[in-house]
C-alpha cells in the first residue's frame, strides 16, 4: 500500500528565488565553459544544485 505524505502547502508553490537562480546559472555557465571554479564556488554550485532538484519533485508531485 503507498503510504501517503502530506506537502505544507508553503512548499508546493516555493521557488528559488530570482537572484538564487541567477546565482546558480552564473556558476554553472562559468563551469561549462571550462572555467576551474574556486572550491567554494563548487561546493556553493552542488548546494544550490541540490536545493533546486529537492524541491522540483516537490512541486511536480503537487499537480498529480
Amino acid at each position: 500500500m503507498a503510504e501517503v505524505i502530506e506537502i505544507p502547502i508553503e512548499l508546493i508553490h516555493f521557488q528559488l528565488p530570482e537572484a538564487v537562480q541567477e546565482r546558480l546559472q552564473f556558476l554553472l555557465d562559468r563551469q561549462d565553459a571550462g572555467e576551474a571554479l574556486p572550491l567554494a564556488e563548487r561546493r556553493e554550485a552542488q548546494g544550490l544544485v541540490e536545493l533546486a532538484e529537492f524541491l522540483s519533485p516537490l512541486h511536480l508531485r503537487s499537480h498529480h
